[in-house]
């Protein structure tokens, strides 16, 4: 998918939960390209606040160039963009000088957005070959590479199988270690050849499958390069903080390691009385959405209104 083509994933339902009005602060603490934040922004005009937090430099660069035209050269909506991670939403705005308890909205849309797969230097896919990447942001923290060379078989395997959903964690597990003792692996080719051969598909077999057989094995790299459930936990923790009474959290997930947290964490603090009202079940996208957006099939939104 070309940059320009970026489609945000559920925006309609979105904006139908959050329902952003003129002079409104709200928080999009995953901006990427900025199609939801450029959406809220329009609508919180004038005298709105939106501030727009993204670990990737490179997805902030084009998201202001968008936001900058919503906003106008007159005009008096207000954007901030704050080079950070969502669990960090409270750093960001204090960083700002906007008190705790103040924010009408917030908006997170966690996983990797399909630009960052399409760029095999980012090492996100197994479909193209590159350098064994996945870092959000290149400047911080350990490529995936150090992980799948530095874990040992157990934690491996553990890990594919909590983050990944993946049944065969065991033998990917120990292919990957068999492998590189002889030579470290560097390369995305490299390691969807590996789980290909533990998974017993030829690689020819495996692109053709409905799910590649590597998929569940890069999902859960990402997430542990990236703290990305850590992170969650964090801005989980973060929200009732955040919002004012009657300000609206909505999160958009996109498998069941991301969903379980919010949907848990959204019930309980309902139940203590925290929040006012929780959507119990997510919502999806519509038949057009998906015809449009095969990507949004995975997508659940959640949403949850402060007392």
């Amino acid at each position: 998918m070309k940059r320009d083509l970026h489609i945000p994933v559920l925006l309609k339902q979105v904006l139908e939960v959050l329902d952003p009005k003129p002079g409104q602060t709200i928080v999009d603490c995953t901006l990427g390209l900025g199609g939801h934040a450029a959406a809220i922004l329009e609508r919180i005009k004038p005298d709105g606040r939106l501030i727009a937090i993204d670990i990737d430099p490179s997805n902030i660069i084009e998201a202001r160039v968008k936001l900058q035209k919503v906003k106008g050269r007159e005009g008096t909506v207000r954007f901030d963009i704050v080079h950070d991670n969502f669990g960090n939403i409270e750093k960001a705005l204090g960083g700002l000088g906007i008190a705790l308890g103040s924010v009408d909205g917030v908006l997170a849309d966690i996983g990797v957005a399909s630009t960052q797969i399409d760029d095999p230097e980012r090492g996100f896919s197994y479909r193209k070959p590159g350098p064994l990447d996945m870092r959000m942001d290149p400047s911080r923290g350990e490529p995936a590479s150090a992980i799948v060379n530095r874990m040992t078989e157990q934690d491996l395997a553990d890990a594919l199988y909590e983050l990944g959903d993946e049944e065969d964690s065991k033998e990917i597990a120990r292919l990957i270690v068999k492998r590189r003792a002889k030579q470290p692996i560097t390369r995305t080719e490299e390691l969807m050849a590996i789980v290909c051969e533990a998974r017993d598909f030829t690689i020819e077999r495996g692109m053709g499958a409905k799910l590649h057989p590597a998929a569940r094995t890069f999902q859960a790299l990402r997430i542990m390069v990236n703290h990305e459930l850590s992170n969650l936990d964090n801005l989980l923790d973060a929200l009732p903080r955040v919002l004012k009474p009657g300000g609206i959290a909505a999160i958009i997930t996109f498998h069941s390691g991301e969903d379980r947290p919010v949907k848990h964490a959204f019930r309980d603090l309902f139940r203590a009385g925290v929040y006012a009202a929780d959507g119990r079940d997510p919502i999806v996208a519509d038949e057009a959405e998906l015809k449009e957006n095969p990507r949004a099939g995975s997508a659940k939104l959640r949403w949850a209104k402060k007392a």
